[in-house]
């Protein structure tokens, strides 16, 4: 799967962080896997904020896995930076979402990351299934 089709583009959720020591690796930086992990930070308070939980989706027998990933790196963080999440909704297909994603250390507002992911609606047995309207409708509205 490549993608999903065009849609509507929401408004940057924003969700700030500071960089554990667990996160970095034996060379002082960030290990690369983790910005995955604030990539779905960034993601479940996007859903959040348009009254879209987690729970809410277990609620109505939806599954929501990942399967696809990209991240472009940088620049590196450090333990005990201040970073900024950025996530929108860049596209939502009959059954798929596309989230992208921009990571900066603030306050200098340098880009370390950039990259998307993409999730597939399905129900509890994983079988795709389509999105339901109003959910598309929430997560296209701004």
């Amino acid at each position: 799967m490549g993608g999903c089709p065009p849609g509507p583009v929401t408004v940057w959720h924003e969700q700030r962080l500071r960089v554990r020591y667990e996160e970095t690796d034996t060379m002082g930086v960030v290990y690369y896997g983790k910005y995955l992990t604030w990539f779905e930070v960034g993601r479940v308070g996007l859903l959040r904020d348009h009254g879209l939980g987690y729970k809410e989706w277990v609620r109505r027998g939806m599954e929501f896995p990942v399967v696809q990933a990209h991240v472009d790196y940088k620049a590196p963080a450090r333990f005990d930076d201040e970073i900024l999440v950025k996530t929108k909704v860049a596209s939502i297909g009959n059954s798929s979402i596309r989230f992208e994603n921009e990571v900066y250390k603030i306050p200098e507002g340098l880009l370390l990351a950039t990259g998307h992911t993409v999730q597939v609606l399905t129900d509890r047995e994983g079988v795709k299934i389509p999105f339901p309207p109003e959910l598309k409708e929430r997560l296209t509205s701004t």
